[in-house]
């Protein structure tokens, strides 16, 4: 017998499931960022006040006046180098002041200047330094010894030779050395009848001469080798002869009174 063949019906396929559809691209748009914002600085809180405690406030009052009593400041002793300086202080300057109306402007001693000439003691060693000792102890500073400045063959003279010595006096000095000529060594010369009023220069300026040094205490007669002499020039800040005349005669110079 033929075998027959049973045909076994195949359950149909499923249809594949289709995938799902993608969903359509979505497009990313730019959004703007805000703009930055600005750093704000932290603002300082005000400091705050301190309390204030109400104060009682009491009524002003008035007290008397008490006038005080005026002093009068001391004024400071002036120092006087000596008392020729006290007197022109006090007595020359307030009888010259009517006349110039100005303190600064009445005259006045500027400086003395003492000189001694050495020409006799060239060859001495000894002899000029005694005269020049002689008018340190006078004068109470040490002199200057001068020299010639050209040769004089007349004369026998030498450039750089020594001729002479002379002293500047100025200050508490000059004060004290005219003190000591006006009232020591004027008084103690012989037949003395005063000074004469001409040995004036157009400047103001007196020339004196003194004889002999032994007028003056310092000088001992048993210890000096020769009597010597010298000039003493009176430098004042007078504009005249006639206003120095005046000036130099309060001052308390003896000077001889001319005949008319």
């Amino acid at each position: 017998m033929a075998e027959v063949k049973k045909e076994v019906k195949k359950p149909a396929a499923k249809p594949a499931a289709k995938p799902a559809a993608k969903p359509a691209a979505v497009k990313k748009v730019a959004v703007a960022k805000p703009a930055a914002k600005p750093a704000v600085k932290p603002v300082a809180k005000p400091a705050a006040k301190p309390a204030v405690k109400a104060v009682a406030v009491k009524p002003a009052v008035k007290k008397p006046v008490v006038a005080k009593p005026v002093v009068k400041k001391e004024k400071k002793a002036q120092k006087f180098h000596n008392r020729l300086h006290e007197k022109y202080v006090k007595e020359v300057v307030p009888a010259l002041l009517p006349k110039y109306k100005n303190v600064n402007a009445v005259p006045r001693v500027d400086k003395i200047v003492v000189n001694t000439r050495l020409g006799d003691v060239r060859d001495n060693t000894k002899s000029l330094t005694g005269a020049v000792d002689e008018l340190g102890l006078i004068t109470g500073q040490k002199p200057v010894v001068l020299l010639a400045k050209k040769s004089i063959s007349n004369f026998k003279l030498r450039e750089g030779q020594k001729i002479g010595a002379k002293v500047t006096l100025r200050g508490v000095k000059m004060y004290e050395f005219l003190d000591k000529v006006l009232s020591i060594a004027l008084p103690r010369v012989r037949d003395f009848s005063g000074i004469s009023p001409k040995s004036f220069d157009q400047f103001g300026n007196y020339s004196l001469g003194i004889k002999e040094q032994l007028v003056f205490p310092e000088i001992s007669y048993e210890k000096i080798e020769k009597v010597r002499g010298f000039d003493i020039t009176i430098v004042t800040t007078a504009k005249n002869k006639e206003d120095s005349l005046e000036f130099l005669t309060l001052m308390g110079f003896p000077y001889k009174k001319e005949a008319k």
